[in-house]
């Protein structure tokens, strides 16, 4: 099996309002893409699905959760093409 070298990812900072109040989440560029095209699949604001994802994380830290979350709803998709398979 090859090695495969894999690229370093670069984190930015963003910032995102969760209930009124600006907060600042760091991730790549690519985890912030899905969570605007989820938001634009749901019809819904990024702010709003990070509020959910916020409420819904426990005691998580809120970007990996937003990680967690954007992993499982293409894995979610995923299962569902292969359902109707």
């Amino acid at each position: 099996m090859k090695s495969r070298k894999l690229a370093k990812s670069q984190v930015f900072k963003h910032s995102i309002t969760i209930k009124g109040r600006n907060t600042t989440v760091s991730l790549e560029p690519q985890f912030l893409a899905a969570l605007k095209e989820i938001a634009t699949w749901r019809g819904t604001s990024v702010s709003a699905l990070v509020t959910n994802v916020n409420a819904d994380r426990g005691n998580a830290n809120l970007c990996s959760a937003i990680r967690v979350f954007v992993l499982r709803y293409y894995q979610d998709q995923i299962s569902a093409l292969n359902q109707r398979a």
